[in-house]
């Protein structure tokens, strides 16, 4: 076990730079954690774990012997972590191996969702609902710190895919598969009309809608019946509803 004292010490400003630019993230393929719940989960589901940086005393969960565990006085945790109350643990993890994204019907496409809390939500409650989920390169970081604590560690259990849209598109046409866009379309369709798992269901950002080249391929149009007093739904919230619908 290593201690470490200084805020200059090269781990904990490697840790600080992996927390603020996913440019990073990506070259040093390693992402940052914060707090106990998550850890366990990275313990329990996540064969990636590399580091864990922890308060003097703390008591840990059993952690696999390649792990680099490192203890810290409170106050340089207090530095290290960008929690209001820090728990006493930041940990990183290696990003996922490389593999081939599966695109099929009854998934979840996510365009353009671009906050953190939202995608980490939408990732939750897709983890729950066993509904796979793939992101346009327009997505927010799945693994920035703020997405993973929102996802409650849905990220560690069930790793999100990402692919281009023009890679997404070519797929799609290429096996057949119907896309359902969410959109508020003159055509649009009640989603109750529809049995959405047999459609890649896309879901798009709050300001920015469905991009023109989704909304141009899609066979069908999709809406959410509300109140006509009410414009939209938050993008996670949408999602949820959503999700519902394709269990059915």
């Amino acid at each position: 076990m290593e201690q470490i004292t200084s805020s200059q010490n090269p781990l904990i400003r490697h840790i600080k730079k992996l927390q603020s630019s996913r440019a990073y993230r990506e070259e040093q393929h390693e992402f940052v954690a914060d707090g106990f719940k998550l850890l366990e989960e990275a313990v329990k589901w996540y064969p990636y774990l590399k580091t864990v940086v922890f308060v003097q005393g703390t008591t840990l969960p059993q952690l696999p012997d390649s792990v680099r565990c490192v203890e810290v006085p409170e106050a340089l945790m207090h530095r290290l972590s960008s929690m209001k109350t820090p728990q006493g643990v930041v940990f990183t993890c290696a990003l996922p191996e490389n593999t081939t994204p599966h695109i099929s019907r009854k998934m979840l496409l996510l365009d353009r969702i671009q906050d953190p809390g939202n995608l980490g939500t939408i990732l939750r409650t897709a983890d729950a609902f066993e509904i796979p989920v793939i992101l346009t390169n327009g997505c927010a970081d799945a693994f920035s710190e703020k997405t993973v604590r929102a996802s409650m560690g849905a990220v560690f259990r069930t790793i999100p895919q990402s692919l281009p849209m023009e890679r997404i598109l070519s797929v799609c046409a290429e096996q057949n598969i119907p896309i359902a866009a969410t959109a508020l379309t003159e055509n649009a369709t009640d989603l109750r009309k529809l049995d959405l798992k047999d459609y890649l269901v896309v879901i798009g950002s709050e300001g920015q809608g469905i991009c023109s080249e989704l909304l141009n391929r899609s066979e069908k149009q999709i809406i959410i019946p509300m109140q006509p007093r009410c414009e939209s739904l938050n993008a996670a919230v949408a999602a949820s509803v959503v999700m519902w619908q394709m269990l059915k």
